[in-house]
């Protein structure tokens, strides 16, 4: 408290009443000869070395809070904590201060409602704005609804920054937009002006810019003549937002509000720099759409439409950004899940072994002569695609000729046809497996002569799939159409119709020639054939078979049907059993195999017979 107060004295006396307690510091502040203490005679950062080279550590940070804990003893070296208010709440919440928000300075919004005392406003940056019912114009005023609406984007002068409210009083007073800047009054927290500036120089700069000024003062008062006028404020309908370039209210840096032929200039002019970067600009073809400018390689450029949903006002970004229907939060999104997936996408095919940074022409010319060298050979190679960037070429010879597939990058992988890669390799195992295109897709195009393909649509799908010819008509049977199934003779023979060659007989080694049989009709035996008989004067090679007996009753419905056996022939007759072997009488020796009888006893056993 004594170095304190004796500081204190000495800096009112020197500088007057201007101490400022919350930035004294005794550690800073105070000389080490006012101490008047022995704890500075103490060399610590010598004894801490010597320590240290004994191997037993730093200690110099704790000698000196030890010293300090000797002369401020039970002291918090942590800085009291300040409330938030004023300018630093302002700052945190808006990101803005006094020197982009100030009195004089024109700002656009959007109006949200209308009260009985005047109107309010949404401003770039999501701050709340306030018209006073006596500043909506320069005449008396009934309601607000007879200047704005709601919903009506209109260009304001601020009057007064209300920081604690985090609130800006407007004006749409022709009489505010009219005043000088230098007759609006400074913040305080803006360096005062000193002696040395020159006011004259700053009144003539203003004179000279009160021409532009006037143009635009009266630009501005006929728009809200207009808007007046029609009552219907800044809403035009859909037909007429389209083609029009709105600027927007953005400061991220890969943001711009130029136009197409500008932001490509800007990129082209980058060189190898600016390779694998991305810009964005309001779309020239929607007031509601972006235009993504993504440098692909250097000298190619894609541009990507981003689709904006959920807007506060007509110049501000869309809060839900849509690209081919996937929804991203913000720029930065864009440019995290995005882009830099496509990125590194690019890194890998271009480091590929099979990649050749070539014309495409020159890449056909060496797949001839690799083909020409070695015939049964199947060579491929990548390269970019001339024609679209952001996607390359995957070229190949099979025969003579060489052919291309387009590959599409986009954030998920490498999309061939209807499908999509996770990397270089697995697009390799398709074509290896079918190098005429993937399931899907289409087959390759030609190369050199005719059209090149062109590549998948951004909405996701390929090629157009083939339409196979039907496959030919099978040859007819020699036995003629087969019928229809379940029907035929014999309880489903699946023979009814067919012409089939007959055997006369189950002797064996007997057969007559091929006769066709007519079809017979359900559960009857079919009649067997005629006898054959010799011509005259020689007699008949065999004997005529017996008469087959009479069908017996058909089957009830429902029954099983009777077997049935080739070409409508009765089975042949089956063997008589054997009788069954004689009982063997008691006490009679056992038969012994063939018939034969016992040896006699003493003899040995003659071929044939079995011990």
């Amino acid at each position: 408290e004594l170095l304190y107060n004796q500081t204190k004295d000495e800096w009112e006396s020197e500088y007057g009443n201007t101490f400022q307690v919350n930035i004294w510091d005794p550690r800073r502040n105070v000389p080490d000869d006012r101490w008047q203490d022995k704890v500075e005679e103490l060399d610590l950062e010598a004894f801490a070395e010597r320590i240290e080279e004994n191997g037993m550590g730093k200690w110099l940070t704790q000698f000196l809070m030890i010293k300090w804990e000797f002369r401020l003893p039970f002291q918090d070296p942590r800085k009291p904590m300040e409330p938030l208010t004023g300018d630093k709440l302002f700052r945190l919440i808006t990101g803005e201060s006094d020197t982009t928000l100030r009195p004089g300075y024109e700002v656009t919004g959007k109006v949200t409602k209308n009260g009985d005392f005047g109107s309010r406003l949404k401003l770039e940056g999501d701050i709340d704005g306030f018209i006073p019912l006596r500043n909506l114009a320069d005449e008396h005023v009934q309601t607000p609804e007879d200047i704005v609406s709601a919903g009506q984007v209109i260009t304001a002068t601020i009057t007064e920054v209300k920081k604690d409210h985090i609130c800006i009083d407007l004006s749409l007073k022709m009489e505010d937009f009219r005043r000088h800047p230098s007759s609006w009054e400074r913040p305080k927290t803006l360096p005062p002006l000193d002696q040395y500036f020159d006011k004259s120089a700053a009144k003539s700069i203003e004179m000279e810019k009160n021409a532009e000024r006037e143009v635009h003062l009266a630009k501005l008062e006929r728009t809200m003549n207009n808007a007046r006028n029609n009552g219907e404020g800044n809403h035009e309908p859909e037909e007429s937002r389209k083609g029009k370039v709105s600027r927007r209210a953005c400061v991220h840096p890969a943001f711009r509000n130029l136009r197409h032929d500008e932001v490509e200039k800007e990129l082209r002019e980058g060189g190898d720099a600016l390779v694998g970067e991305a810009l964005i600009r309001p779309s020239s073809q929607n007031c509601d759409a972006l235009a993504l400018h993504w440098v692909v390689r250097k000298g190619r450029i894609k541009v990507i439409e981003v689709l904006e949903e959920e807007k506060d006002t007509s110049a501000s970004i869309g809060n839900v950004l849509k690209i081919k229907n996937e929804p991203y939060g913000s720029i930065d999104e864009i440019l995290g899940r995005y882009i830099a997936p496509m990125n590194g996408l690019i890194e890998e095919i271009s480091s590929h072994r099979k990649f050749n940074d070539k014309l495409e022409d020159e890449i056909d010319t060496e797949l001839r002569a690799l083909k020409k060298r070695v015939p049964k050979g199947i060579f491929y190679f990548f390269c970019w695609h001339e024609e679209h960037p952001g996607y390359a070429s995957l070229r190949y010879i099979l025969q003579n000729t060489p052919r291309s597939h387009p590959i599409g990058i986009n954030c998920e992988g490498f999309q061939w046809g209807k499908k999509i890669y996770g990397n270089v390799e697995k697009v390799l195992a398709e074509f290896k497996t079918n190098p005429h295109g993937s399931a899907g897709g289409r087959g390759g195009s030609r190369s050199g002569g005719g059209r090149p393909a062109p590549p998948p649509s951004r909405h996701g799908g390929g090629g157009v799939p083939s339409h196979h010819s039907p496959p030919p008509p099978k040859p007819a049977s020699q036995w003629g159409p087969r019928p229809p199934s379940g029907s035929g003779s014999g309880g489903g023979s699946g023979t009814s119709g067919w012409k089939q060659p007959t055997n006369s007989g189950w002797q064996s080694g007997t057969t007559t020639t091929s006769t066709a049989v007519p079809t017979p009709s359900k559960w009857k035996t079919p009649q067997p054939p005629p006898p054959a008989t010799a011509p005259p004067g020689r007699p008949n090679p065999r004997p005529s078979p017996p008469p087959r007996p009479p069908p017996g009753p058909s089957p009830p419905r429902g029954a099983p049907p009777p077997p049935t056996f080739p070409f409508g022939q009765p089975p042949p007759p089956m063997a008589k059993p054997p009788p069954p072997p004689a009982p063997i009488p008691p006490g009679a020796p056992p038969p012994f195999p063939y018939g034969q009888p016992p040896p006699p006893p003493g003899m040995p056993p003659q071929q044939g017979w079995r011990s």
